[in-house]
């Protein structure tokens, strides 16, 4: 049995649903009431895939597209980064490339997942897969549609992440 400690951290626009989606994965709900992240939020979730058991550290960073010292710091050591876009707003799309770009400047090694949240939303949906797939596809990483609001692969698109983190582990012997 292994015991790792891996760190995440949420990048995005302001509300695209970083804070909705980490509180749904780790704590199996949905507040549908907005209250802006202001700083970082510090999350826990133990996780355990096989014989790996993961103490998984989630860190919802504020919705600034202006990186300060202190995102520069929590990016430096983290493990993997899920950036999010809002459906509904598609302007929050080229935050993707935007904060993908960011993170692996600061931390070349970091996994990356990219979420597409609110898919719940269907008649205000803006962005189609077409765009989501090729900005992916540009970016090199995986996408997932999501809802926070009904859990649609949420933790699909965590368990990603993580699974790419395991893959970035050096082995120790």
């Amino acid at each position: 049995m292994y015991q790792l400690r891996k760190k995440i951290c949420m990048l995005g626009s302001f509300a695209v649903g970083k804070t909705s989606l980490v509180r749904r994965f780790v704590e199996g709900n949905f507040e549908p009431t907005y209250r802006s992240t202001l700083g970082v939020h510090v999350s826990r979730k133990p996780v355990s895939i096989g014989a790996t058991h993961l103490d998984l550290i989630v860190c919802d960073l504020t919705g600034n597209e202006h990186f300060t010292g202190t995102q520069e710091h929590y990016l430096l050591g983290v493990d993997g980064g899920m950036i999010v876009c809002d459906l509904t707003r598609p302007e929050t799309l080229e935050a993707w490339r935007r904060y993908t770009t960011r993170l692996r400047a600061v931390n070349p090694y970091a996994a990356c997942v990219l979420v597409a949240n609110k898919s719940d939303l269907t008649k205000q949906q803006a962005i189609d897969e077409a765009e989501l797939h090729n900005m992916a596809e540009s970016l090199g990483a995986p996408f997932f549609l999501t809802s926070a609001k009904t859990g649609e692969n949420v933790e699909e698109a965590f368990m990603a992440l993580v699974h790419q983190t395991l893959k970035r582990t050096p082995v120790l012997l």
